[in-house]
């Protein structure tokens, strides 16, 4: 039902998942852990996926929160559950019982901890977000609420990988114009001239490791070229579906861990 990472996993008073599609109720496209509150999915089903997401991670169901996503920099301080989604990519806290969850279908979900200062985050850094620097937006709003760098812990979980992430010209360009040296994550694409394949997990672990944290780990894991375990936007749309289901990174400070 979830992936953990054992660089999170080691930490006391710390709780994380990175669920798969597998253990929910949901049906067809959706099949079957469908966390997507966006998702044209039964909400009923999507509610009791979510449900089972708290119980594996140990807090209410309501402490499950999440944004409405918008391939930003934007980071929100969690303090409560929120009455309405906000618009931002990103989230932090320091309040034990909160799960920040983050949505995904091939971008990068990252989950952070300072498990010594009790502070955690989540992103979602597709493309977009990665390059207009979420991650470091990210990492200062934890440093507002007392973490260090130092003794930070960053995992990458499951993203879309570079064979499966073709990109036309425009997209490598743009790339290139915000520095010589990410030249590095592309290289030609074998089905298309003028076009290059992305590695987008190298790209976010390359400025992971550039913002001096502590450990950072990368799952290793393809959302694309995994259909068992994992929703995938492109493959949807190489399939031509009509929808796709959406898969949920969490982390948590335990309740106990005052």
């Amino acid at each position: 039902m979830f992936i953990e990472a054992p660089e999170l996993s080691s930490h006391a008073g710390l709780r994380h998942a990175f669920f798969t599609r597998e253990g929910g109720v949901s049906q067809g496209l959706y099949a079957s852990l469908n966390g997507g509150l966006g998702s044209g999915d039964d909400p009923a089903h999507v509610r009791e996926n979510r449900r089972r997401m708290t119980a594996e991670l140990g807090v209410a169901p309501e402490n499950l929160v999440s944004l409405y996503q918008i391939h930003s920099p934007e980071v929100v301080v969690v303090e409560a559950p929120f009455a309405e989604r906000p618009r931002a990519d990103a989230m932090v806290t320091r309040v034990p019982g909160l799960a920040l969850g983050i949505l995904t279908a091939d971008c990068g979900p990252i989950l952070f901890a300072d498990p010594e200062n009790r502070v955690v985050g989540a992103a979602h850094a597709g493309w977009k977000g990665a390059l207009t620097g979420v991650i470091e937006a990210t990492l200062a709003a934890m440093e507002e609420l007392g973490a260090e760098r130092a003794s930070t812990v960053a995992v990458l979980g499951p993203t879309i990988g570079p064979s499966a992430y073709e990109v036309g010209p425009e997209f490598r360009e743009r790339f290139e114009a915000a520095g010589a040296d990410n030249a590095r994550f592309f290289a030609q694409s074998p089905e298309r001239d003028g076009h290059s394949l992305f590695d987008l997990p190298a790209y976010i672990v390359a400025r992971l490791g550039r913002a001096g944290l502590g450990e950072v780990a990368n799952l290793g894991l393809c959302t694309y070229s995994d259909p068992e375990r994992f929703f995938s936007y492109r493959r949807t749309t190489h399939r031509a579906e009509a929808d796709y289901g959406r898969l949920v990174s969490a982390i948590a400070i335990e309740p106990d861990a005052l």
